[in-house]
Order: structure tokens, then sequence, then C-alpha cells
């Protein structure tokens, strides 16, 4: 039989190509519901991911695919391990970053007292840098309007370049964080916890971002270095004595209500428990001490306000210290002084920016003769929200919080032991879970000044004369959610009576958006509106995500289920590592060094592309290689290739012929196996790969699985199939050998690829097999041993295939080519050695065309095959 009635009778392409797989089998996979979740099957027999939502306000780069690729081979994985697989994809489209992208896209600000104008339409087109500095404002209802417009416009995109991938999602199961269910989610999730106490309000010193115009949550922080100075300002004790302290605020002096120095600190001790005068304004203060004061910093004693840093606010709760707030909202200096500072000084500082207020009072402080030489530059560490370009300030304000352990001992200790719950991938990822929840100074801050979110579900009553009765929020019946105050009614109110006295005012904020993201398993498993399928898929088994949110993400998680259920969410958590640029820094926006998929994508394939991303292991960070993508090119036109000739020696025939095709189910009693020693033994060692696989996969390491198969692969296509192609185009019981051995094979190796190579091994099976290779079983040791007759011995394969190479190179130093004749070879060795080799020796001559091969025992140490030309 000739090689192309072989392959055309197994299906296979006469030429085949991996160009535009992406799009017939994404396509095919959604028609047929490759990967639909099957509600009807029990807790036991499901696998639940808690798939992390993606911004949806710029572009997917490499680290968001090779972290989702991590999770698509596990979903893979145990989806062919007979699992149901919920496999959910979310957007997470509400917050900050979108109104943001909103505002630089149209060039327009959120202005809530203006009215919605229905006719309004955005700019066409995005507007330029002159738009963007002197944007339009909008109406509240008109600027969400315009959020969510966007967001679907990005959302269809990301969706887009996930299906490329080749994520094996659920579309169905799609959500947002700002849809109907998630608002519904997330404000159940809050008015449960306000009743038991959880959730809280309080006027308190905030965290503030004056150009968001929001508070800002301690997980929400990062330290940024920025130039800065010492100012060395003079305050003048009770009896005349100079007492100096060094700031890098002295736009603050009007703030302050203390200085204070260490307790152990004798250049003070005389001085602790009495009162300073500050310069320019004359107010007196009180020194006190505190362990937080450094005496190895400036002059040991330091300048507490109302409010600089956090260590100020410690020293103002802790001291319990009186409040003199200057800088507002905007970042400005208030128009009036605090009460208590004269009015005649602060005239000059009153409005400005920090920056302008600073400058200000040094010249006063100088012409005063209150500054102490020069001030001293330095670069130090400056608070600032994650996505915000300006230092953060602390202002006094009303918010909502939610309990997190910040403030209780008990609750810390108990999130800790959840933490001890969780299976950490990898477990040194843990101990940030630990540092973050040990050295947490607050609860968590929930409520924003925004506009674009989850409503804060609450309404206060307004007494006689119009002021809000904060420490009795009213709430909505569960059943009503989700609501909006500001446009909703309060209970038992109606819309004439907003702002009225004797009426009600909603709450104006939004809740941060942690406080919605915190609860995906709750919004995408049916918490309280579909009971059979939460119970199905909570608690769930897997969270994958990003190293850099555990603090945030995944505590958060743990919080809300531990307050709802009382139970972990989730089983296991796998940690992402940092795609890194060439020169090994993070990839990230800000530093304009991120490489966005697409080009890449349709360049070299989803396949190559996915390939790449599972070379590097959870938690580890992997430089961004375009060269390894092209490996991962040339590994999936290689199975295509292999796959085509393996089938075209009638690899296809072995399974065919035992396949009942009215049922689809195999004929087990009519099935080859292996019979000759040199198929036995590639079997075998088959059977160890598929071993390690599983092993690697159960443990989340697809990059160990992926290597173990790889590295087989390449010698079944280098070795065993130049070996036994000879003998599967023949006939009788040898060749029926080679054959099924070359198909169980060719079946189990495509099964193990799957997970990585979802294109190439899907094409490669609808050749020859039923059904889809990702429904297909993942292969098992019992499955490989099934198919040999007796035993193999992995070893003579791998003495085949070195007794080849050495054929081979022997053509190659003659410059010959491989289909040389080879008149005589001689193979010295041991005698144990060479026993073993004539169990392949007519394998070996057919493959190195060799006409007579002598074996000459205990001659040299190891194998050699000498050839004679």
């Amino acid at each position: 039989m000739t090689d192309t009635a072989r392959t055309a009778r197994a299906g296979v392409p006469e030429r085949p190509t991996l160009d535009g797989l992406e799009e017939s089998w994404a396509r095919r996979w959604q028609e047929e519901g490759t990967y639909a979740f099957d509600r009807s099957k029990q807790r036991k027999d499901v696998y639940a991911i808690d798939t992390p939502p993606p911004t949806v306000s710029g572009e997917l780069h490499m680290g968001h695919v090779y972290s989702y690729t991590h999770t698509d081979t596990v979903a893979r994985y145990q989806r062919m391990r007979g699992k149901a697989v919920f496999y959910p994809m979310g957007w997470d489209d509400n917050g900050l970053p979108t109104e943001r992208r909103v505002q630089n896209v149209y060039g327009v600000r959120c202005d809530p007292a203006l009215p919605y104008d229905p006719v309004w339409r955005p700019p066409a087109t995005p507007v330029d840098d002159a738009a963007r500095r002197d944007p339009t404002p909008i109406s509240r209802r008109n600027f969400i309007e315009l959020c969510e417009q966007l967001t679907v416009t990005d959302e269809q995109a990301f969706e887009a370049l996930w299906r490329r991938l080749g994520l094996s999602v659920d579309w169905s199961l799609t959500y947002t964080t700002i849809g109907r269910i998630a608002r519904a989610t997330s404000q159940r999730a809050f008015v449960r916890n306000l009743r038991r106490g959880e959730a809280y309000q309080s006027e308190a010193p905030t965290l503030w971002d004056v150009g968001f115009a929001t508070a800002v949550a301690q997980a929400e922080l990062e330290d940024r270095e920025r130039p800065g100075a010492y100012h060395r300002l003079r305050f003048v004790a009770s009896g005349g004595r100079e007492v100096l302290i060094d700031t890098t605020r002295p736009e603050l002096l009007p703030a302050c209500v203390a200085l204070v120095c260490h307790p152990d600190d004798e250049r003070y001790a005389d001085l602790v428990g009495g009162t300073v005068h500050t310069p320019l304004f004359g107010v007196e203060v009180p020194l006190h001490a505190h362990p937080l004061a450094d005496p190895a910093k400036g002059t040991g004693v330091a300048m507490a306000s109302t409010f600089g840093d956090l260590t100020d606010v410690t020293w103002w709760r802790e001291l319990r210290l009186p409040t003199r707030v200057v800088i507002g909202r905007d970042g400005r200096l208030l128009a009036e002084p605090p009460a208590g500072v004269p009015a005649q000084p602060y005239a000059a500082l009153a409005g400005q920016t920090v920056n302008g207020a600073r400058r200000e009072i040094v010249g006063m402080l100088a012409d005063a003769g209150d500054l102490i030489g020069e001030p001293r530059p330095i670069t130090h560490p400056v608070k600032f929200y994650e996505r915000g370009d300006r230092p953060l300030e602390i202002v006094s304000t009303r918010q909502w919080y939610l309990r997190n352990g910040g403030r209780d001992d008990a609750l810390r200790a108990t999130l800790l032991a959840r933490g001890e719950e969780l299976h950490w991938v990898p477990a040194h990822m843990k101990h940030r879970y630990d540092h973050w929840v040990g050295g947490l100074t607050g609860d968590w801050l929930v409520s924003r000044q925004r506009f674009f979110g989850v409503p804060v579900p609450v309404w206060y009553r307004l007494d006689d004369i119009g002021e809000p009765d904060w420490s009795h929020p009213l709430t909505a019946d569960e059943s009503a959610l989700p609501v909006d105050p500001s446009s909703d009614p309060a209970p038992g109110y109606d819309e004439s009576q907003r702002g009225q006295p004797g009426g009600f005012v909603g709450d104006p904020d939004v809740l941060d958006t942690w406080a919605t993201s915190s609860l995906t398993p709750q919004i995408v498993g049916g918490w309280e509106t579909d009971p059979d399928l939460f119970a199905t898929i909570f608690p769930m088994d897997l969270r994958p995500q990003g190293q850099e949110i555990i603090r945030t993400w995944l505590f958060d998680t743990v919080v809300r289920s531990h307050f709802e259920h009382g139970v972990l969410p989730w089983r296991d958590t796998v940690l992402s590592g940092w795609i890194l640029d060439p020169n090994h820094k993070k990839m990230a926006k800000s530093k304009g060094n991120v490489v966005t998929p697409l080009a890449l994508l349709e360049q070299h394939g989803s396949d190559a592309v996915r390939y790449w991303a599972a070379s590097g292991k959870p938690g580890m960070d992997l430089v961004f290689d375009a060269a390894q993508i092209k490996i991962g090119r040339r590994l999936a036109t290689k199975l295509l290739n292999a796959s085509k000739f393996a089938l075209g020696l009638g690899a296809a025939d072995a399974l065919r012929a035992p396949y009942d095709t009215a049922r689809l189910t195999p004929r087990r009693d009519l099935e080859l196996s292996a019979t000759a020693p040199l198929d036995r033994a590639m079997l075998a060692e088959l059977a160890t790969v598929v071993a390690a696989a599983s092993t690697a996969f159960d443990a989340y390491d697809h990059t160990a699985a992926l290597q173990v198969t790889e590295a087989f692969f390449w010698r079944f296509c280098d070795d065993y199939i130049e070996l036994v192609k000879e003998r599967a185009y023949g006939t009788g019981a040898a060749a029926d050998s080679a054959r099924a051995a070359l198909a169980s094979a060719l079946s189990v190796q495509l099964r193990l690829f799957a997970p990585v190579l979802p294109y190439v091994t899907e094409e490669v099976w609808s050749w020859w097999r039923y059904g889809s290779v990702h429904r297909a079983p993942w292969p098992t040791t019992h499955e490989v041993a099934r198919s040999i007759e007796g035993s193999g011995d992995p070893a003579l394969l791998r003495l085949a295939g070195d007794a080849l190479s050495q054929v081979r190179r022997a053509k190659s130093e003659r410059k010959l080519s491989m289909k040389a004749e080879v008149p005589l070879a001689e193979a010295l060795g041991p005698a144990a050695l060479l026993e073993q080799l004539t169990l392949v020796a007519d394998d070996l001559r057919a493959a190195g065309r060799i006409g007579k091969l002598d074996l000459l025992p205990d001659r040299t140490p190891e194998l050699v095959i000498a050839c004679a030309f």
C-alpha cells in the first residue's frame, strides 16, 4: 500500500499547516460546546476555578498571556481527568482605571451637579492632549453611560484575544464586576457585613489621592523615591530653651499639635510633659515621648501634625492629640486656619497648593530667623496610590470600613490560620500573606469618592434641620438589590423627600473595586440566586493570580468568605511570576517596556506563544524571549509532520479496526498490541513519561510535564520512527506490532501535549480519532501497559537510539546521505549490552541501511558502532 493511499484513508491533509487553526478550531469548540460546564455533576466530580477578571482599561500584555496560559493548562488537564471544569471569565470594569481611561479617551470629567443630558454624545474619535487638559464636564449618569460603552468595546477585544490564545473558558459563564449580578452580590454582602457589625462608618484620618479625589486603602499604597529636603526649624520651650526639629513638610507647621521624642532620649527627658511654642504662629504645643520617634533621625525630636504621614496618625490616636487640619480634599491649604492658629501669618498660605505653601512658609521662616541653615536635599520614600501620580495627603473624612484584623488581634490570628489552611504554589509565597496580615495597621477602607462603581447601598435620615443621622443608616431589603441611593429613594420614602428636612439623603460613595472583586466566587457561582450551582462549585478548587495582589484580591476574598461562609473560598492558590524584559526588568506599562501579544500570535501561532508561557513555572519570573516562541512553533510543526508520517505508516489502521463506529467506543477484544522488543521498549518508556507528566500536573507544574513530554517526543521522532518505519511498511506480526505501537504512542502523546498545545493536537486528533482530544481521557500508565504484550525495557530504546546515532554520525562525517548504504558495521561493547542490541538488530540494520552487522563483545567498555564504507 502506498503512502498516498494510507494518508488519504487516514484523513490526513496532503500539506498540513498550522496556519488558520486558531480560527477554525475556536469556532468549532464554541459551536460544539467543547468546554461547556456540565451542571449535572456532583461536587466531587467538579473542578472549579476562580479565574482572575482582568481590568479592561487598557491592553492585554504578555504578562497576562503568561499567567492565563498556566491556568488554562490546569483546566484542560482536569477536564481530561474526567472533571466537569467550571472555568469562567470575568471582566473587572468598574473603578478608577475605567474612569481614567474614559477621561483620557473622550476628554470629559464627571460633574455630579449637572443634570442628565439624554442627547449628549461623546466625540467620535479619541481627543487630543488639549481636550484632556480642559475636559468637558458631563453629568454623573452621562459619565457612567460612557464608561459602560467603552468597557463593552474593550471586553470584546479582550475576549477575541483570549479565544485566539485558546483559553478553554466556558464563555456562557462570563460576568462583569459592574453588571447587575455583581452589583447585587456586592451590595448583599456589604449589607450583611453591616448587620453583623463587620462593616462600620467612621470619621477618621484618611489617605487621600488629590488627583483622583478619593480615599485610598492601605493595600493600594506604594512607596516611590522622591526628592525632598530637610528644613531645620526653631521651636522655643518654656524658659527660652530652643528645640530644633527637622521636617520635610514645613508647610504643615500650622497643623502642628505636638513635638515627639523617644522615651529613652536623655537630651529631651526634662522637656517631656512640658510645652513649646511653634515658630511663626506661636502656638503652644506639648512635647511627648513615644517609641516611634527615632533618636538617630535628625535632631531626635519630630513635629507631629495632623496629618503629614501615617506616623502622625499613630501619634494623634495613641497620644490623644487635638486635630488641626490644614489641607483640603483638593490638595490646597484651607481658606481658614484651624482653631487656635493666628489668622495673620496663615493668610499667606491659604488656598495655595502644597508645593506653593512650602515655598512661601520657608521664606517666612527665613525672614523670621526660625529657619536654621539651608534646606538639606534628600531622597526619601513617599506614599502614592498605586495608580496615582501625586503624593497622597491625609485628610479627615467619613468613610466605610470592613474589619480585617488590622485592629482586632483575634480576627488577625483567625485570618492567619486561614492562610495555613490554604495550599500555596509555590509554597514560599505564603510568607507574603503572613507578612501582610501581620503588618496591618487598620481596617479595610472600602468606600470611594468616585462614580463608576457599585454604590454603597445606604441612605441616611435627615433631622428637622436637614442634618444626616450617620449612626443609623438605612438599608434596602435584599430582594430589592441592586440599588443606587443617588437615584433610588430610601425604603419608606419617596423621591420628593430627598434632601429635605425630615426626609433622606443617599450615600454618594461607591465601593472599592476590591470590595466587589473579593466576591468573584459568589458572583459567578450564583450565591443566593442559584443555590444548586453554588453548592456544586463552592468552595472552589483553585485561585490562580498574580503575586502582587496577594494583599488585595487573595486576602480580601479570604476575609469575605470567612465572614459569610466560615470557610476558605478555595483549596489551592497558584501564584504567577513576573515577565521580564531582556534587561531583566519587570515589564510594566509605566516603564514602556511591555510587549503586546496579538502580533506574536499572528506571526507564530497560538501554540507557539503558549509553549513560551508554559516554559515558566508558577511563581517563576520569566524573561520574554521571542526565540523560545520560535522553538514552540518548531515543536508544533514537527508534531504535525511526524503525526502525518506515523499515520502514513499505518498507525491509524491499528486503532480504526477495533473501533465500533456505531457506538463510538473501542473494541478491546480486537485491539492490536506491541509484541516486538523495540516497540515494547518505546511504550514502556512512554509509560514513565505519562506517570511523570501526571504527577507534575497534579502538582501544578506544567513546565515539568511539558519538558518530560517534549524530550520523549523528540526521541520518538528522531530514533523510534526512524528505527521502525521499514518494519511498519511491511506485513505480518512484526508490522502489526509497529503500527500498534505507533498508534498508541501518537494517541498518548497528543493527549500529553494537549493542555499546552491545544490547536495542533486537536487538528491531528481530528485526522484519525473521534470527538475532541480535549474531551478524551487523560492517558494512564495502565492504558499504555495494556498495549504491550508482556513488558518492555526503556533502556532498549535508548540503546537502539545510541547505535543509530553513531551510524548517522559516521555518514555525516563522510558527507554521505543518510540513505547511503553501510556494507559492514561492527558493534563493539560489553557482551550483555550487545546481547540486548540483538533484540533490535533488524530495526537497526534497516534504519541505518546496514548490509552486515557484526557483534564483537567485550572489546570496549561502552557501545561503539564502527562503519565500513
